[in-house]
């Protein structure tokens, strides 16, 4: 398809912040292709994985499909519209018009495929495997494989199943006959025994491929690969949740679709490379929020070994945005869910499916319905997952709430966000979260799912053990700083399952709602024009981990040694306003040029019982750290250039350090691809990062300045930025600002060949990394 226009920043004012400042409104592809005379008796299907939104295709200028929701993907049959051994034209228009709360992009956004087959083959989405039976010996793995036959006649077929290990050896296989009557679905079910199974896990994610063929006589029909993994899931209040007969406890992030630098486009090795990146960072599971994660994304959870929640919806019937999905959800749910399931079934990744995100008809006894009708679909379609709804008690009890707050300050809240109320409203929204209200309101949902999912409710994780002892929760959605506190309670307690912490990668949209402000009058939770990105991430839009990570690291067991932040010295003295998604306004640097000899603050995160902090080799000073001291300690010192160290002790015995060092003499460009050999195709990428750094690679985050990217020979640039949450810079210009002395590039191939990346700054030496992109 031709790319469309690139959004611009364009609305300014605060309504403009949820979608991060980027302007709405419609979008036309258009593509010939030519149709061979053949494909008259074939079958030709077009699918699009995403279009948001409100979809519609047209074929030869007639309407041949269409699809609301922009994040399911669908197929539109494409036979009664071609011109055969000519050119043809299809068109797809895509509106989008305040019908979200985030950035969600515009247009095709996702791989489009045009599917060619016979007229006896095996359907769209055909193919589903199961692992019904589990031991050490053996497993079952049953197949069910739909047919069809679209042709005129009744045809037998002979249906091969071949299961084949990563190594390529055909473990198990069956054959069967097939009668199908014209214009007939049929379905088959084998199954076949997988001896000595290699499991899937987080730890070690085994997979294998499910070979399926159609075959009459010697004529190969059809093919059908399908990768899949063999594992168990098990739930109750005591254990929580196990995988193969193992307790898992799930360290979560929330993420939203976009690639940031990249915008709202899917590239399978952006997606991949942002799970690499959460995997490092500690998580083990990723939510999807708040839609259906795109088959690239589950496709790498699955080969690097991350557990998935699956969203489905953000609004039932009840809108957020004035034209959002919630206008088409009486009429389409039932697709979209069918969809998604379709879409999920075959990968191990995914452990359960969220039927939606805070969703206001949670608390009333007529709308939660709703609900019933979403799980039962679910389970009618795959009975293998567990279903889980994620309810915000504020959201569920909103009217009470409202009344509430009007009888207390005389005064309207009835237009304040849900994400406003909980800022400002912190002591009303933790004697909602606990009341008894809050607990009738949303039994009935909860009644309907599996788990609990829990926004912002850990106030109940305890009281609700009691209350409802069959009852398994997951905190579905939580603030970042609370992560100790959560976390020793999803330790300590079988019936909580994990944490997801909002949010796990920063992203565009919901701009400044994570920000750190020093007006003690600020008294909203967005941030005005220019911010862009929600800056509430462990992990920024280029992919750098921020403090926040490493803190998180060390509270989840998995990071020994201490880490240094320090806070940004031009705000010493002053307060902080932070939001409830704030982390505090630090950066590990010990480089802050111009700020010698004036007053500094650090942060030191580590599980010790005590932290040293030295400058220069001079202590500074020893404080308490380890879980009662909530991780951290901190020091204030004097800025002097040269080297910080932090020293972790237990028991009077060093168990870890970190060191700083302060950078020093000429400016230099760092540029380092995160690979140099790429396959050239469409969807893979190069991410170049660009640093300011001394000799010693020491990182010069105070001296930020232009850098210019030029890309010759077999890529372009697709994608250039820093992490600056507030800028007016576009992504698709080939200079840039770093920030905290950081630009990301993004190589994308065009074909076989050299990528020549050539990278200058004012002050530095010009670099040249090269890229090779392979067939």
């Amino acid at each position: 398809m031709i790319e469309k226009e690139r959004l611009k920043p364009v609305e300014r004012d605060i309504a403009g912040a949820f979608v991060g400042y980027f302007s709405e409104g419609e979008y036309d592809y258009k593509k010939t292709f030519f149709v061979p005379d053949g494909y008259r008796e074939k079958r030709v299907t077009i699918e699009f994985e995403g279009v948001y939104a409100n979809a519609m295709v047209y074929i030869n200028g007639d309407f041949a499909g269409q699809h609301p929701f922009g994040y399911s993907n669908f197929y539109v049959k494409a036979d009664r519209f071609l011109k055969y051994g000519e050119e043809n034209e299809i068109k797809v228009v895509a509106m989008n018009y305040k019908d979200s709360r985030w950035y969600s992009g515009a247009g095709i956004y996702r791989n489009t495929k045009l599917i060619v087959g016979n007229l006896v083959h095996v359907a769209l989405d055909g193919v589903k495997v199961s692992t019904p039976d589990i031991n050490k010996e053996r497993t079952v793995v049953t197949a069910q494989t739909i047919v069809e036959n679209e042709g005129l006649h009744t045809r037998t077929v002979t249906v091969q199943t071949e299961i084949v290990d990563s190594a390529g050896n055909v473990v198990a296989n069956d054959i069967a006959p097939m009668t199908l009557f014209a214009g007939e679905s049929a379905t088959l079910r084998q199954r076949v025994y997988v001896k000595q199974p290699k499991l899937w896990s987080v730890d070690y994610p085994h997979l294998y491929v499910c070979k399926t063929r159609i075959l009459s006589a010697n004529e190969w029909l059809d093919e059908e690969t399908t990768t899949f993994g063999i594992r168990s899931l098990a739930l109750d209040p005591e254990q929580g949740l196990c995988i193969n007969g193992e307790a898992v406890k799930l360290r979560g992030a929330c993420i939203h679709h976009d690639n940031g630098v990249l915008g709202a486009a899917t590239f399978e090795r952006a997606e991949e490379r942002r799970v690499e990146i959460l995997k490092q960072a500690g998580f083990n599971a990723l939510r999807s929020s708040h839609h259906p994660m795109s088959k690239a994304l589950l496709d790498a959870c699955d080969r690097l070994g991350m557990l998935v929640m699956d969203e489905s919806f953000d609004v039932w019937s009840s809108t957020k945005a004035a034209h959002d999905y919630a206008l088409h959800f009486p009429v389409w749910w039932e697709k979209d869910i069918q969809a998604m399931v379709d879409k999920d079934y075959n990968h191990p990744s995914v452990i359960m499916y969220s039927i939606g995100n805070e969703i206001p008809e949670s608390g009333r006894s007529v709308g939660s319905v709703w609900g019933r009708n979403l799980a039962d679909k679910v389970r009618s379609l795959d009975s293998t997952r567990f279903v889980t709804n994620s309810i915000n008690f504020i959201l569920a009890t909103i009217e009470e709430f409202l009344k509430m707050k009007m009888s207390q300050t005389n005064k309207s809240v009835e237009n304040s966000g849900i994400n406003t109320l909980m800022n400002f409203y912190r002591e009303a929204m933790a004697e909602v979260n606990e009341s008894e209200m809050a607990t009738e309101k949303t039994a009935e949902s909860f009644a309907y799912v599996d788990i609990a999912g829990y926004n912002y409710a850990e106030a109940r994780y305890l009281s609700d053990k009691e209350r409802f002892p069959n009852r398994v929760i997951v905190g579905s959605e939580t603030f970042p700083a609370k992560i100790d506190t959560n976390w020793k309670l999803v330790k300590e307690n079988g019936h909580i399952i994990g944490d997801f912490t909002w949010t796990g990668w920063d992203y565009l949209g919901e701009a400044g709602i994570g920000r750190v402000t020093y007006d003690p009058n600020e008294r909203t939770v967005l941030g005005s024009y220019p911010w862009l990105t929600a800056w509430c991430g462990d992990i920024d839009i280029t992919g750098h981990r921020r403090p926040v990570s490493y803190y998180r690291e060390i509270v989840f067991g998995l990071r020994k040694e201490p880490y240094i932040a320090v806070q940004r010295p031009e705000h010493y003295g002053k307060q902080p306003v932070p939001t409830k998604w704030s982390w505090s306004d630090t950066v590990s640097s010990w480089t802050w040029n111009g700020y010698e000899g004036k007053h500094v603050k650090v942060e030191v995160y580590a599980d010790a019982e005590v932290v040293e902090l030295l400058v220069n080799g001079k202590s500074v000073g020893k404080a308490a750290a380890g879980e009662e001291h909530r991780y951290k300690a901190e020091f204030e010192t004097i800025y002097e250039a040269g080297e910080i160290v932090a020293v972790a002790y237990a028991k009077g015995e060093e168990i870890g350090r970190m060191t700083l060092a302060s950078a020093t003499g000429p400016i230099q460009l760092n540029v380092e691809a995160d690979r140099n050999q790429i396959t050239a195709s469409d969807n893979d990428l190069s991410f170049v990062m660009i640093s300011l750094v001394d000799e010693k690679g020491n990182l010069y985050n105070t001296a930020d300045r232009k850098v210019t990217v030029h890309v010759e020979g077999a890529g372009k640039l697709q994608g250039f930025g820093s992490a600056d949450p507030k800028s007016e810079e576009n992504y698709f210009d080939t200079e840039r600002t770093t920030f905290d002395g950081k630009v990301l590039a993004v190589i994308r191939p065009m074909k076989p060949g050299t990528i020549t990346v050539k990278v200058s700054a004012e002050g530095c030496d010009r670099k040249t990394v090269e890229i090779e992109a392979i067939d």
